[in-house]
């Protein structure tokens, strides 16, 4: 790739061999060898791949076959009534089958890898309305991206494990099939021994098979609930130090300030990342405080056209500009840590350990129109060229 502009400023041209990248160096310093492809840049931002760390991929374009009477419950006064809503969402499960998900599916996979998402964490349903349909989906979708979309695929008990008797089981089989994250969803348990009860539980099996978790934590405005606590401390106790993930987390935004300070401390401590996807409700838990007290953020897609939200494109430039209004970061300096959080922050949160634009690291990279980060936010045009393990996707 000749002529690329870095974020930092600089104008560079990258050469890519055996799927890494081999040298950065001042344009036409190092010539191409014979038969090379070349991308022009013409002074386009170059940025590493997006991550969305958020996606509830069995659940794309599902909206229509349900109507709004979830939505309206879970987005309305300020999303107090969230837990009603999931409840009525469940309805949609009715409908799971695998040949009809997947069409779906790959839509959404095939959207990002054009708008240059080639990490995803997704979530499927793992429960016994679902049962595997959603996760067999999923795990089908994987496999036929694989080498051009990562796709982690989290087991997750939407519906509770306490409240779902017999879920608990089915994420375990889940996991037996091919699942990589133990998932979970301890805020809707009716009672708070049963929330501990259902984090401990969570934890317990990611430590026994060696994985990650990723938990759907305190996702309305309410100050009494206390998951994303219960999550940082029992991943201490089962030594998952570094290999957890807590989406919303909304609740944490209205604690009082020491309260809050405490549990990002904490979530810091142990190393579980935080995913806050403003757009998809009315409240946000605290990124910029939890990005100066050191904890890893990213932002998600979360949702697209299901009873959660109805809109979506897949493209996680355009999550960050409406991130840019949601959570009043508009600044040159505040621009760039939003492109940071569907990037390296957002690798830091999934750990992703071979990810980076630098000599040495994988050859995968976007090629963008935009020169200014500004323009990258503002258009959110998907990129000039997708470039995977030094080939050009697309």
């Amino acid at each position: 790739m000749t002529e690329g502009r870095l974020r930092s400023g600089g104008v560079v041209d990258v050469h890519c061999a055996g799927g890494r990248v081999t040298t950065l160096a001042p344009p036409g310093e190092v010539t191409p060898p014979p038969g090379a492809v070349v991308v022009h840049a013409d002074g386009g931002l170059v940025t590493e791949p997006f991550v969305d760390a958020h996606l509830h991929l069995d659940k794309v374009r599902t909206l229509p076959l349900i109507g709004d009477a979830a939505l309206e419950a879970y987005t309305a006064d300020g999303m107090a009534d969230s837990a009603r809503g999931i409840d009525l969402a469940r309805a949609v499960k009715a409908h799971y089958a695998e040949e009809t998900l997947l069409p779906s599916i790959r839509e959404a996979l095939a959207d990002g890898e054009r708008n240059g998402v080639l990490h995803v964490q997704a979530f499927a349903d793992v429960d016994t309305a679902a049962g595997l349909i959603g996760v067999r989906a999923v795990l089908a979708a994987r496999d036929e991206f694989r080498g051009r979309v990562d796709v982690s695929v989290v087991a997750f008990p939407q519906d509770g494990v306490l409240r779902d008797p017999g879920a608990a089981e089915l994420v375990a089989e889940a996991m037996a099939l091919g699942a990589d994250v133990v998932g979970g969803i301890p805020w809707i348990e009716a009672t708070t021994a049963d929330q501990e009860a259902h984090v401990e539980w969570s934890c317990s099996l990611a430590a026994r098979l060696g994985r990650r978790v990723a938990m759907l934590t305190d996702d309305a405005p309410d100050p009494g609930f206390d998951t994303t606590r219960m999550l940082a401390e029992a991943m201490r106790r089962h030594g998952l130090e570094g290999r957890g993930v807590a989406c919303h987390a909304r609740a944490v935004g209205h604690y009082p300030p020491d309260r809050q300070t405490a549990v990002l401390e904490l979530t810091r401590d142990v190393g579980l990342g935080l995913v806050s996807d403003p757009h998809t409700g009315s409240v946000a838990l605290p990124v910029e405080r939890a990005l100066a007290l050191g904890v890893a953020v990213a932002l998600g897609q979360d949702d697209i056209e299901d009873a959660y939200y109805p809109f979506g494109r897949h493209n996680l430039l355009e999550v960050a500009f409406l991130a840019a209004h949601l959570l009043d970061m508009r600044s040159a300096p505040q621009q760039e840590v939003l492109v940071d959080l569907v990037t390296t922050s957002a690798a830091r949160v999934l750990g992703l350990s071979d990810y980076g634009l630098r000599k040495g690291g994988p050859a995968d990279l976007l090629v963008h129109a935009a020169t200014r980060t500004v323009d990258l936010l503002a258009r959110h045009d998907p990129p000039r060229a997708v470039i995977r393990g030094g080939r050009v996707l697309g």
